[in-house]
């Protein structure tokens, strides 16, 4: 017991020292201010996140379901390119990083942005919600949301502080692991493990600022998240395994789009 709990103590002082409180994003109109507490750096999360993004890519290369269809990839383009420069008022790096965009020919209803800017939307999603420009904008720019956040970096930052507290000991840091591993990570976030509420919430206000700066009406981001639960309904979409929805968030985009209706407003003059 007594070697155990030293091993705990130990652990508890490699995470002290490790641990790094962070300010990842302006608040922006929308009031995002959480900070939030990092023991991976940023440079290790986006090596993984390249590393991942190019597996899905040469997935989707193989299947030959990468931007297959020319007209959805333009427009998919078109409304992302719409949305990259907004980011500089959360982030005044984020406009320069090395944004990829892609389209996956696939059923699924889904669509991510790993971190770095590594971004990849199913047609399923346009094809069964039939979304406008305005709420494929809305989804995309909620994806954005989470890459300037940092959110995969927070989770896998939490994944081993939860492991030094289960074991008792401090496990590798991030430091210690391989970019291959990162990526193996970075992918389970993507695709399998939900996001926390908080996290969804700051995605929902800061995508929403994203549309409205870019001049898409954010009410179209209302619509989105009703159709969404409607297509639910007949089993969830695997966008839903990891983007819980549910009534509570469609009335806080409702109660956050007055604060942003003034940016749409400018932004069509």
């Amino acid at each position: 017991m007594r070697i155990r709990s030293l091993l705990i103590l130990a652990g508890a002082a490699w995470l002290a020292a490790g641990c790094q409180t962070v300010q990842t994003t302006q608040p922006g109109a929308v009031g995002v201010d959480r900070k939030q507490h990092m023991l991976v750096s940023e440079e290790e999360i986006e090596q993984g996140s390249q590393e991942a993004y190019h597996q899905e890519l040469q997935k989707a290369r193989d299947k030959r379901a990468l931007n297959t269809d020319q007209q959805v990839y333009q427009r998919v383009q078109a409304i992302t390119r719409r949305l990259i420069p907004q980011t500089g008022i959360f982030r005044p790096d984020a406009p320069k990083w090395n944004w990829e965009v892609n389209v996956e020919t696939t059923d699924d209803v889904n669509a991510y942005c790993m971190p770095g800017g590594k971004i990849m939307v199913y047609t399923g999603l346009i094809e069964k919600l039939h979304a406008s420009d305005a709420e494929l904008a809305t989804v995309i720019g909620h994806e954005i949301a989470h890459a300037l956040r940092e959110h995969s970096r927070e989770r896998i930052s939490r994944a081993y502080a939860e492991q030094v507290a289960l074991a008792g000991i401090a496990l590798a840091t991030g430091a210690g692991n391989t970019t291959m591993q990162l990526a193996s990570q970075i992918s389970a976030v993507t695709f399998q493990l939900p996001h926390s509420r908080e996290q969804e919430a700051e995605a929902d206000r800061i995508g929403l600022e994203l549309m409205a700066r870019a001049g898409y009406d954010p009410n179209a981001a209302i619509v989105l998240w009703q159709k969404m639960g409607k297509l639910a309904q007949g089993g969830p979409p695997e966008f839903l395994s990891t983007h819980p929805s549910d009534e509570s968030r469609i009335r806080d985009l409702e109660a956050a789009v007055p604060r942003v209706q003034p940016l749409y407003q400018a932004a069509k003059k």
